[in-house]
């Protein structure tokens, strides 16, 4: 039996996590001497809420080996193969965690996949390998299709406020508060490496929506996966993105949330898509 196996960055609601009979290892947040887990003990909203209100900081924390250890023993018992699709290891260090696992159980049936993004980019990732495992794919074939696939999933979203970027020590008070005066919104993306990067600073909304447009307008789609729209928080932006993309012929899928991984750095009303290019 071929089982796959995402982190809780792949922003999977619970109900789906059981329905595509996946094995998930959870990132936990910290907050306020709290420790939470996305879809588990806390709901999306009310985390946004909370972080809304605390002035602390979040904090994820990575998984233990052992977390890994525990599912790989049980894999390797039972004969089966298992592949894992884990968040960038440029933005956490999960992926090396499992590495470590792997070494200490030595099994040839546990497969590692860097997807080198993260959120629900990683999501369309595990749902393709979902669907090869259904069609009866060998996992080593899995593995190397997933290689080739993430190359071409693109995520690109814009950010309302830079309240949180502030907060999390990735741009200075002085610049955040320039950039809110002035009505920046920066527009970021995953890179191939799986770091985030800034592809624009856009004045306004509507701009930063132009901005997301170019990018879907640039190169060919592959038009058997779809198009997400993708938000954290309020969908007031999200909904404006989406009635822009529609109408320049664009068909979009089923709105994706943020989870508190990722969330917990853009805050609310970010807004985005993530699509597969040919």
């Amino acid at each position: 039996m071929i089982k796959i196996l995402v982190d809780s960055s792949a922003d999977y609601q619970m109900e789906e996590i059981r329905e595509k009979q996946l094995e998930l290892i959870p990132l936990p947040v910290h907050l306020d001497g709290q420790e939470y887990i996305d879809g588990v003990n806390l709901e999306r909203d009310e985390f946004y809420r909370l972080i809304a209100a605390s002035k602390d900081f979040p904090t994820t924390s990575q998984p233990s080996p052992q977390e890994f250890l525990d599912i790989f023993k049980e894999v390797k018992r039972e004969g089966d193969e298992l592949i894992c699709i884990l968040l960038s290891s440029e933005l956490s260090g999960t992926y090396g965690c499992a590495v470590l696992a792997k070494e200490m159980v030595d099994y040839e049936g546990i497969y590692l996949v860097d997807s080198k993004t993260a959120t629900c980019a990683v999501k369309m990732l595990a749902d393709y390998a979902c669907h090869l495992r259904d069609e009866g794919v060998s996992a080593k074939e899995i593995c190397t299709r997933l290689e080739e696939l993430k190359t071409r999933v693109k995520v690109i979203a814009a950010l309302d406020t830079l309240e949180y970027l502030s907060r999390g020590g990735r741009i200075s008070r002085a610049a955040a508060a320039i950039g809110e005066m002035a009505n920046i919104k920066p527009v970021i993306t995953l890179t191939e490496e799986g770091r985030v990067g800034i592809v624009g600073k856009c004045l306004g909304v509507n701009k930063a929506i132009n901005q997301l447009l170019k990018h879907l307008q640039e190169k060919p789609l592959k038009e058997e996966f779809p198009i997400y729209p993708i938000y954290s928080f309020g969908t007031a932006n999200c909904s404006r993105m989406e009635e822009r993309i529609e109408k320049e012929g664009f068909l979009l899928a089923e709105r994706l949330q943020i989870g508190a991984t990722i969330g917990t750095h853009i805050g609310p009303e970010a807004f985005g898509l993530v699509y597969v290019e040919a």
